[in-house]
Formats: structure tokens, C-alpha cells, sequence
């Protein structure tokens, strides 16, 4: 939220300010008050006067003056914080790319919509956008109420199982962020994040066409054979490999999983050593996932990671 890297977390960080400078005055005028109240209170017990009708008046004045100008700051407050809204919901949506994210537990599934005529496709746990274009993104939840976050774009905004939300936003500075659950959604939720990298028209529509392609088949033997392995055990089951018989929908798509640079929804870096551990003991890095450990004797554990860092 710091480092804005588009309009609307600028309207935020501008909001933050605003608010950051009132509280602050506020903060300080009851300091200030208090610490006069408790000398004033010290005086008057050591040496105690009549009652003054016009000392009383003028406190009386003073406590009304404090709580209008309390009044008026919590109002500019107010209107502040409508105005940001209005201008977060104002942004130009002229040929927007739609991308739609469903949050799961724990890990988040991104289904790019067909755009410029082109079809659309799925990933995982990444969201990749072209610099200065809007983006419309939908936001579902296929189990509990998960939120949507990326700080350096935009706002907050929650995933309510049943109910579509939707967010628009716009990268205007390329760089690699980070999106996170911000809604407590189970044992795992402090990692269940995704990447998200704001990079040139050009390369963005490179790498949408990769991404569209399906997995290729391996030429090397020792990815064949952990092809087969992938394939012949349950790993088929829970996720898909386009372009093979793997079509699973119970874990995040796996056709260009060496593409990535995290795995287990930003939990490790994409490495051989970490895809590895993260196949044969899940629970060592993210101790309530729901994947499995796969048991393999080691050549075999060697030919399965050669064969998913393949897929480019």
C-alpha cells in the first residue's frame, strides 16, 4: 500500500495519509487536554477557590468547541472516504482483460477469459497483467470466504462462497508484487498467496500464448518415464496437464507449472530440491494441505520432478 503501483492504491495511500494526519492531531489535542486537565486538577486540590460562574462558562465553551471540531474531522473523514470509493469505481474500462480468481483452500485458481480473439486459459496461483491496461477481475470462492488483496494495485475485496464479486484495476509501473488472502480462511490462510508481475503489452501477449499452448510431450527419457509416473498414479487425479489424460480439478492446473517462480501458493521458490520435498512431504512446508505425500523410491521421485520441470 506503501508503494502504489497503480491509480486506485494511490487514492488509497492518499485516503491513509489523510487519515494518518487527523487521528495524529486528534491524538495529540487529548494529550495536550489531558495533561492540562491533570495540572489544572493538582492546583486546584492544593489550593482550592470559590465557585466562578465565568470559569465555568468557558469550560463549558471549550468542551462544546472540542466536540464540534470532532464533529467536523470524523465528517471530513467521511466524505473523504466516499470520494476515494467514488474515484476507485471510476476507472476507464475501455477494452479491459478479464481475468476471473477463485479462491480455494489454500491455494487460488486464474482463469484468463478469450481476449482479442484469442481463447482463453487457465494457471494457477499467478496473475500477470499488461502495464496501463484495465483489468476486470472477477472473484469467486468455491468453499469458505477468502479476500482478495494485491496492496501495491487496489483495495481489499472479500469472496463470499455464492456470491461473484468483481474489482477493477490497472497496473500503470511493471514489477513483480504480491497478492494475498486477507481473510482468516483455515490453518493454512497466512500462506496461501499468489504472484502477480505487471509487465510490457508485448510481453504479456508472449506469454498469454505460451500459456495457451498445451504441455509438451517430453523428448527425453528420463521425463517420459516420469510422464507415466504422473500419469499412472493418483497425481492425475486431483490435476490436469493439457494436452495429456490428466484432467483433475481438485488441485491447481499443472500444464506450465516450470513457468512459475513459486510453488504451494507462494509458500517456496520453484527449485528442483523444493518441488521435490514438496511432492514427497507436503506437510513439512505447509503442514494442512490437503495434498497427499507421494511415495516413490527415488529414480522414480527424480524422473516425476524432472518430468513437471519441464513443463514450460
Amino acid at each position: 500500500m506503501l508503494a502504489p503501483a497503480g491509480i486506485q492504491a494511490e487514492r488509497i495511500l492518499a485516503l491513509w495519509h489523510v487519515t494518518l494526519a487527523v487521528c495524529t492531531a486528534v491524538f495529540v489535542a487529548v494529550l495536550v487536554a489531558l495533561f492540562i486537565a491533570i495540572r489544572r486538577g493538582a492546583r486546584a486540590r492544593e489550593a482550592p477557590s470559590p465557585r466562578d460562574g465565568h470559569a465555568e462558562r468557558r469550560a463549558r465553551r471549550r468542551v462544546a468547541a472540542a466536540t464540534w471540531t470532532s464533529v467536523v474531522l470524523l465528517c471530513g473523514l467521511v466524505a473523504a472516504d466516499f470520494l476515494t470509493d467514488r474515484a476507485l469505481s471510476r476507472l476507464p474500462m475501455a477494452d479491459p482483460l478479464r481475468v476471473e480468481m477463485i479462491g480455494h483452500q489454500w491455494w487460488w485458481e486464474t482463469r484468463y477469459e478469450a481476449d482479442g480473439g484469442r481463447p482463453g486459459f487457465v494457471t494457477a496461483n499467478q496473475l500477470r497483467l499488461p502495464v496501463g491496461r484495465p483489468v476486470l477481475v472477477t472473484l469467486k470462492s468455491s468453499d469458505v470466504i477468502h479476500t482478495f488483496w494485491v496492496p501495491n494495485l487496489h483495495g481489499k475485496r472479500d469472496m463470499i462462497p455464492g456470491r461473484d464479486a468483481a474489482m477493477m484495476l490497472r497496473a500503470d509501473r511493471a514489477g513483480d508484487y504480491r497478492g494475498q488472502c486477507a481473510e482468516f480462511c483455515g490453518a493454512e490462510h497466512a500462506l496461501m498467496a499468489f504472484s502477480v508481475a505487471a509487465v510490457s503489452t508485448d510481453d504479456y501477449a508472449d506469454w498469454a500464448d505460451r500459456e495457451r499452448q498445451d504441455a509438451r510431450l517430453p523428448d527425453e527419457a528420463v521425463a517420459r518415464r516420469g510422464m507415466g509416473l504422473f500419469l499412472g498414479n493418483s497425481c492425475a487425479q486431483c490435476h490436469t496437464i493439457r494436452g495429456t489424460s490428466a484432467v483433475g480439478t481438485l488441485g491447481p492446473d499443472l500444464t506450465h507449472l516450470a513457468g512459475r517462480s513459486l510453488l504451494a501458493a507462494g509458500t517456496i521458490a520453484n527449485t528442483p530440491e523444493n518441488l521435490a520435498q514438496w511432492l514427497t512431504a507436503p506437510g513439512s512446508m505447509k503442514p494442512a494441505t490437503t495434498m497427499p505425500p507421494t511415495q516413490l523410491p527415488p529414480e522414480d521421485l527424480r524422473a516425476l520432478v524432472h518430468y513437471l520441470g519441464s513443463l514450460q
